[in-house]
């Protein structure tokens, strides 16, 4: 049951990377406006992921010690140190002449790290509980959204195709796909669910708190700012709701 789970959760997770396609015709300071917005309700869903999920149960089944303070931040420290040697911004507005991205290539290749863990995180959760495993993926999955959207802008920008830029994109959203099947095969490891959790919480602190919080704080508008207050808790309180899932 776990692996069906696991399994369909991240291959909905890689069909995201087509998303993209749909918002090349939409206009960019419009598309603007409204990704904020995701990306505020996406900041606030890894925050609660990683503090009302991953770290709790953590702490239930391994107890909290300074080992697993560490292992939170080591998964800061990866999650930074993956940004700065493949210089790959994690960003979420789209390419336009007064917002540049990486190159292409590089952008594909940090994206398929970052899927690759992104599966190795829901895996791990699934194997914690399905409840868990099931919030992990709804963080992922409003993470990526906006993340895929950029994603295909750099690389139309970088001078792929549209139809090539969509393929590619999907080839690198399933590395995902392998790194759930490692951690569902590793799941039974001493030690290893102990590790990933409060790792991939740490990852989940770094993306919201470094990366998409100031994205938001591009605008300072007090209405906007407000807005985004808003779906930052509003993204919290989903992640809150998950925890009365009533599966086993």
């Amino acid at each position: 049951m776990i692996w069906v789970y696991a399994l369909v959760s991240v291959f909905i997770v890689s069909l995201l990377a087509f998303i993209g396609v749909f918002t090349l015709t939409i206009n960019p300071r419009r598309l603007e406006k409204y990704l904020l917005l995701l990306v505020s309700f996406s900041a606030g869903s890894l925050l609660g992921g990683a503090f009302i999920h991953l770290l709790p149960e953590t702490v239930e089944k391994f107890g909290f010690s300074i080992e697993i303070s560490w292992y939170v931040l080591l998964g800061i420290l990866f999650s930074f140190a993956i940004e700065k040697l493949v210089h790959w911004r994690h960003c979420h507005i789209p390419t336009s002449t007064t917002h540049p991205h990486p190159f292409a290539y590089m952008n594909l290749f940090g994206d398929g790290v970052h899927n690759f863990i992104d599966g190795l995180i829901i895996g791990a959760s699934y194997v914690a509980s399905i409840p868990v495993g099931i919030a992990t993926t709804i963080a992922v999955i409003l993470h990526e959204i906006p993340q895929e959207i950029g994603d295909i802008g750099v690389l139309i920008h970088g001078g792929f195709e549209r139809k090539r830029a969509l393929l590619v994109n999907f080839a690198t959203a399933l590395t995902a796909v392998l790194g759930t099947v490692i951690a569902l095969l590793l799941g039974e490891i001493t030690g290893f669910i102990q590790f990933l959790l409060p790792f991939a919480a740490g990852g989940f602190i770094y993306i919201a708190s470094a990366d998409l919080i100031p994205e938001i704080h591009k605008e300072c508008d007090a209405k906007k700012s407000l807005a985004h207050m808003v779906m930052i808790t509003l993204g919290m309180l989903v992640m809150f709701s998950m925890m009365f899932l009533g599966l086993d």
